[in-house]
This record gives C-alpha cells, structure tokens and sequence, in this order.
C-alpha cells in the first residue's frame, strides 16, 4: 500500500514537527482564506490532530473588501470541513486605512482571530498560518528594498507568541500539489496575479520570476536561509541589548541616562536599547528613523534639538544626559 503523494506527506511532517511536545487535548486553530497554503494546512493539521489528539479548529476572516467576499469566505469554509476540520468559524470585520490598506487589513484579521481564539478557551490555544518559503523571500525583498535593520531583513518568524507558521521551509508549488492531491478546491486569490496591484503582488508576479530566471531557482530558498541566519543575529543582539538595559542603573540618574555610558556601548547594541528604552517608556512603535535620530543625541551630539516620537513623546539631551519624556512634560521643564 502506498503512502502519500511527497507533497501531501511534506505538509503533514511539517505541521507534526511543529506541534510536537504539545499537550494532549490543545486546541490548535488554523487562519484558512480558503487559498492553497491554508488549506493544505488545514488538511495537514486535521490529519495531524486526529493523529496526536489536538483539538483542530479554523477560522475564516471576511474582511469584506472584494465583491462577493461573503461567499469566498463560505467556500473556504466549505473546503476547510472538506479538509477534515469541522469545528469553522467565519468573522467578519471591517477594516480601516491607518497604515495603509494591507497593514490595516492584517491587523484586523489577526484581531479577530485572536478574539475568537480567547473566546473558544481550551488547552493551550495554538494559531496556524500558512506562510511559505515564497512569502519568506517576498517579506525579506521588500525589507530590503526599504532599508531596514536585521529584524526586518530576518522576515517572518516560525513562532510568535501562540502564532506557528509550518510551512516556511516548503514552497508554494507543494502547497497547491498537496490540495489538488486530496481533491480539495482552494480558492485563487486574484489580486495576487495583479502586476499593478498591491505592492507585493507585483513583485510576486515580476520581480521573483526575474530573479528566478537571473539567478536559478535556488534564490528563493537562498533569501529565506539568510532570513533565519538574520532572525538568529537580531535574537542575540536583542538579548544583549535588554541585559544591557538591565544592568545599567549606573547610567541613570533622576530618570536620565548618561550620554558618554551610552556612546560607550556597541553601536548594534546601543540603537537596539535606545529602542527599548523609549518604548519601555510608553513612546513607540519606534521606527529606524526615530531610533537613528536619538542616537545621534547620543552619539553624536551638535546641540540639535529635541526629536520627536511617536505616541506624545520627545527625546533629548540635557546636560550630557539623554531624557525621554511626554511632549508637556518636556516643555514644562
């Protein structure tokens, strides 16, 4: 008797890995769109489950932006039963424009999967998304293409909190051969085929196939290597950075931080902890930007003046101290 087609065995020990080690009776809910990665999730983990012992659940969000939303959002989650998942939730939302439409848009739909997934309860809740290898390459490009630093250039992370991605070490060809294998109809996102549609279906579309075709298919796989060399860089300098945070109380007087023990640290790890300083303080998200102009407060200082941050906030230096602090309160001093 034969097994399963190498596709649909690559997507079942991908997600078995993954779990491995979770209590008996956990709760693990797959993110379906009813495309081919989450569904060839949802069969994966159903199969998986049903094996283990987990409790498998999907959740389908409508974000209402395309006609017809409603009845993709059925389909999938027809298909996601079709799977093997019977326990199928579908939330509608409604999504705003702050940070652009694709921002707002995944902010809402990872809103809402978590508010369903608190609501459920169970065992150790766990959130599956479908990711793959080529979303790692497009976020690592799109990085890239924007100047950031190492977390951002090190792309999408397996594990986030209760959030697991599998399918980051296959592609997206496995993922669609795995549905058409177990008869299974993922729905076809068209604006992922739009060369002039969002920013990063244009790349999918034309950039990726023109660096395939420069330089071999192996670039795809080769961006997301270097994605989780740069996720293992960021992590240690994170971890530096936040012992350093800790114990530097010798830097800090009346809720200042001495500018010459700051200037004296790394460069890597200095701007990674002005970022957490000023967050810790309430101001944030802080961008490269703004951590670029508090390190030269600090580092760099030609009497400029003070910068502003994000959430009220204001960072300057004063009598070779850097203080962070609400706008009022800065001008009141």
């Amino acid at each position: 008797m034969s097994g399963p087609h190498p596709s649909v065995a690559a997507t079942r020990t991908a997600v078995r890995e993954m779990l491995d080690g979770l209590e008996l009776g956990t709760r693990v809910w797959v993110a379906c769109s009813g495309g081919p990665d989450s569904l060839a999730l949802a069969a994966a983990t159903a199969y998986v489950s049903r094996k283990e012992g987990y409790f498998a659940g999907a959740i389908i969000v409508d974000h209402g932006l395309q006609p017809g939303s409603a009845e993709v959002a059925q389909h999938a989650a027809d298909q996601a039963k079709a799977a093997g998942i019977h326990n199928v939730f579908i939330e509608k939302v409604v999504v705003g424009r702050e940070g652009g439409l694709e921002a707002a848009a995944r902010n809402a739909r990872y809103a809402a999967i978590e508010n369903r997934v608190n609501e459920e309860g169970g065992i150790n809740p766990q959130i599956l998304t479908g990711h793959t290898m080529d979303d790692q390459a497009e976020t690592v490009l799109l990085a890239l293409a924007r100047g950031s630093g190492a977390r951002a250039l090190s792309g999408i992370p397996v594990r986030r909190g209760r959030i697991i991605r599998p399918f980051l070490s296959l592609r997206r060809k496995d993922t669609l051969t795995a549905c058409q294998q177990q008869g299974l109809d993922p729905w076809m996102d068209p604006s992922n085929e739009l060369v002039d549609g969002p920013r990063r279906s244009a790349l999918r579309v034309r950039v990726m196939p023109a660096l395939v075709e420069v330089l071999g298919p192996g670039v795809v796989s080769g961006l997301a290597r270097s994605a989780a060399l740069l996720q293992a860089d960021a992590d240690e300098l994170e971890r530096q950075a936040r012992s350093a945070l800790l114990s530097s109380d010798a830097a800090v007087q009346d809720d200042a931080w001495r500018c010459d023990v700051l200037s004296s640290l790394p460069d890597a790890i200095r701007s990674r902890m002005l970022k957490m300083l000023a967050e810790k303080k309430g101001a944030g998200p802080m961008t490269a930007y703004h951590v670029a102009a508090v390190d030269a407060l600090v580092s760099s200082f030609r009497g400029q003046g003070p910068v502003s941050l994000p959430g009220g906030f204001e960072a300057r230096r004063e009598y070779g101290r850097l203080v962070i602090a609400p706008s009022d309160t800065i001008d009141d001093a």
